[in-house]
């Protein structure tokens, strides 16, 4: 169970890392992309596919975002993002207001397409 933790408390860490790095101008543009998108998704505080939802809502917190994390710190150099963690550890967890407003954007875009497909359907 410790491993678990551990395991939560370093993604958690990364993630803040990811928020740095899409701001750090020694880290490449692909990077900062997929960072800034991860930490976007990752800090906003409503989630894509809710946790209520079986199986799929918890398919993105165990899945999406850890692969995320995986594939944007293979992105960025090791000395940059060994700094970065390290400062990362010494703050508060920031909330993504970008990550908020995207996930309403798909949701409020998946009405509005669903309503459409009904009212052309009829």
């Amino acid at each position: 169970m410790q491993r678990w933790r551990d395991w939560a408390r370093t993604l958690k860490r990364d993630v803040v890392a990811l928020w740095l790095a899409a701001r750090d101008p020694e880290v490449p543009l692909p990077a900062k992309a997929v960072a800034a998108g991860v930490a976007a998704y990752a800090l906003s505080p409503v989630d894509l596919i809710p946790d209520f939802i079986p199986v799929l809502g918890l398919l993105d917190d165990l899945l999406i975002v850890p692969l995320g994390i995986a594939l944007a710190v293979r992105l960025i150099p090791s000395p940059v993002m060994a700094r970065l963690r390290a400062r990362a550890s010494a703050m508060q967890r920031p909330v993504s207001k970008a990550g908020l407003v995207a996930v309403i954007a798909i949701w409020c875009a998946a009405v509005a397409w669903g309503a459409w497909a009904i009212l052309r359907s009829s």
